[in-house]
């Protein structure tokens, strides 16, 4: 790998009349999220212009936002997108779901402090002044990023916990969401496991079934969110990219960003439990919905 080749490699494909996509598409794509951010102190110690500017002026679009994308750095990129979901026309929801609820305490860690350095509020204020009720204050307890990552189980507290969801929500008229939330927005992933098994079978349900059947909206899909990724992340996001591509037009923000933040965590995982979900690959349903360069950079970053 060489930071210089590269950024001169970028430089070429934008200088003079048209752009190359497909330079910068092979260039970006086979380098990992290090190395571009190499590219681009490279690229303006040698060259003198800010490749982010160069990018955004000969591209548009989707493509343009993928691009942009895969050259923000990890954090960032989820910091950006927090603030877009917040502060942008109408809240968007979805996106604050799925970035709080897959987060890990550390990665949650690093986007609070750059958000508040980046916008001069803290994450948590503009979730507050932006959401409200139940939902809210699941949000804010997820961007606290204060969850259990051991992975000890306690049988007798995941007895407690499970009869505790039962008594909150199946067993009696109305639910108590502070129960839901308290134990599924803090207790670890293996102990979380245990409860879920312990409460199928005092209830003779699913955790999820009952969670459909006592919220709504979007207090209910946050916590089926936290749920879904405590058993099975990759099958969250394998979920989550059907939908934004399933039906009439895209949701191009939400396989946008799934697609730049997770190409390099988990995305052959992603791959696998989309065949076995929907029995089709991942590539074929973004060959179907997508189309031009933005199909390119997308079926590079999922890759076979």
């Amino acid at each position: 790998f060489s930071a210089e080749q590269e950024a001169q490699a970028l430089r070429k494909a934008m200088k003079g009349l048209g752009t190359d996509e497909d330079a910068i598409i092979e260039t970006l794509t086979k380098l990992n999220v290090y190395q571009r951010q190499q590219v681009l102190i490279t690229y303006k110690s040698t060259i003198g212009r800010d490749l982010i500017d160069d990018l955004k002026s000969e591209l548009s679009g989707n493509f343009e936002k993928v691009i942009v994308g895969l050259m923000t750095p990890t954090t960032m990129y989820d910091v950006h997108e927090l603030r877009r979901a917040l502060k942008g026309a109408g809240t968007d929801e979805g996106c604050l779901i799925e970035i709080l609820a897959s987060r890990t305490n550390e990665e949650i860690r690093h986007i609070n402090e750059n958000y508040r350095i980046q916008y001069g509020s803290s994450l948590e204020e503009d979730i507050v002044s932006d959401t409200s009720s139940m939902f809210r204050r699941v949000l804010v307890s997820l961007a606290t990023g204060n969850r259990d990552e051991r992975t000890f189980v306690d049988e007798a507290l995941a007895q407690q916990d499970a009869q505790c969801l039962y008594e909150a929500g199946e067993k009696k008229w109305g639910t108590d969401e502070v129960q839901f939330m308290s134990i599924l927005c803090t207790r670890n992933r293996c102990h979380l496991l245990r409860v879920f098994d312990v409460y199928r079978g005092i209830a003779n349900k699913d955790i999820t079934e009952s969670i459909k059947s006592e919220m709504s909206g979007d207090l209910e899909d946050a916590l089926l969110a936290v749920v879904k990724c405590m058993r099975n992340k990759p099958a969250y996001f394998a979920e989550r990219l059907y939908k934004s591509m399933k039906g009439l037009g895209t949701d191009d923000s939400t396989l946008i960003r799934v697609m730049v933040s997770r190409s390099e965590v988990d995305m052959l995982y992603i791959r696998r439990e989309f065949l076995a979900m929907y029995g089709k690959s991942l590539h074929s349903f973004i060959k179907g919905d997508c189309s031009g360069d933005y199909r390119k950079v997308l079926l590079r970053l999922c890759g076979g």
